[in-house]
């Protein structure tokens, strides 16, 4: 639990041990813990140096009041992050000047093969500041949704996300889990019909965009930095984005949603997930395999919606769920 503090396994431990055993010396460590005594020298060795332990003396070792001693390495592992940023804006208008006056090559770099596509795609997400737009498509070759480790990470540090998901993707298995995971985490998702490309797009600096695979067989992908090609790529996808259909879809709902009870007000969660598949482009059959319903159940539900709504037709139901916001308007 405190590796993120540089502090080994080993060396966690010790002090953990301590806590609960003050005053002890090396060979009684050695025997509680079932390790060679220069292991647990070594460790006691470097807890001192960070002030984590204090010795005696006479050789005997206590662990230092928690809140004290790693309220104080935390609080150097802050300042240290923080001058590291400001070392990473200041290297980045370095490299922003140097790459001005360098050509076409430097700016497009070629990437080839599936592990180095992932690895650029986690690099490019790690590396934004503000913000990170992507196109979504299928089908997913390098990182599939649920393996993007870097999105979280990038929401943890404030980094706004925005997606826009080819209306296809909607049909991918566990695709609506995922979306309401990254709707729950603050990601915005939009939906267009048919979308152009794959793409990643970090900030204003980087942008990598997927290709056909390569004659050898493998797959491809070029990594773009601040140029007029990436330029033209940023305005592309805000101009998707304007277009494109919200996805709005609540955390909960399931097959026990389906019974609605006399004098109802509204439309239940399951519902709202109904409509906002049915109105993003899919199939009957496809919004009822990924709610895990049956169609007759899925057509029940929209006869009681049309019924609450007073309505006759779908079209009429949709503008009605707009108006009324049972799901988010364009």
């Amino acid at each position: 639990m405190l590796d993120v503090l540089g502090m080994e396994p080993g060396e966690e431990r010790v002090y953990r041990v301590l806590l609960g055993r003050p005053d002890s010396t090396v060979t009684v460590l050695s025997d509680l813990l079932a390790l060679a005594r220069t292991d647990v020298a070594k460790a006691l060795s470097r807890l001192v140096g960070w002030g984590l332990v204090i010795e005696s003396a006479d050789g005997r070792f206590t662990a230092a009041p928690p809140a004290m001693a790693l309220g104080a390495l935390i609080t150097r592992q802050r300042d240290g992050l923080r001058r590291a940023e400001q070392a990473l804006v200041t290297l980045t208008e370095e490299h922003r000047a140097a790459m001005s006056g360098r050509g076409i090559n430097d700016l497009i770099e070629v990437v080839t093969g599936l592990d180095a596509i992932r690895h650029r795609f986690l690099q490019v997400q790690q590396a934004a500041r503000t913000q990170i737009r992507t196109f979504i498509t299928a089908p997913f070759v390098a990182v599939p949704p649920d393996q993007n480790t870097a999105e979280p990470e990038a929401i943890g540090r404030g980094v706004e996300f925005r997606a826009v998901l080819d209306r296809a993707v909607l049909a991918e298995p566990g695709i609506i889990n995922d979306a309401i995971d990254a709707l729950r985490n603050g990601v915005q998702l939009r939906v267009a019909d048919q979308l152009p490309m794959k793409l990643v797009l970090a900030d204003a600096d980087l942008g990598l965009v997927p290709l056909a695979v390569t004659p050898a067989g493998e797959p491809g992908a070029v990594l773009l930095h601040r140029s007029g090609l990436l330029a033209a790529l940023d305005a592309l996808f805000e101009t998707v984005w304007r277009t494109a259909r919200p996805l709005e879809l609540p955390a909960t709902g399931g097959e026990a949603e389906s019974a609605v009870g006399p004098g109802a007000e509204g439309p239940t969660d399951l519902d709202r997930r109904i409509l906002a598949l049915l109105l993003a482009g899919l199939t009957d059959q496809t919004a009822a395999t990924q709610l895990g319903l049956s169609p007759r159940t899925l057509h029940r539900r929209l006869r009681h919606l049309m019924d609450m709504a007073g309505v006759r037709t779908r079209m009429q139901l949709g503008g009605h769920a707009v108006r009324h916001r049972w799901v988010e308007a364009h």
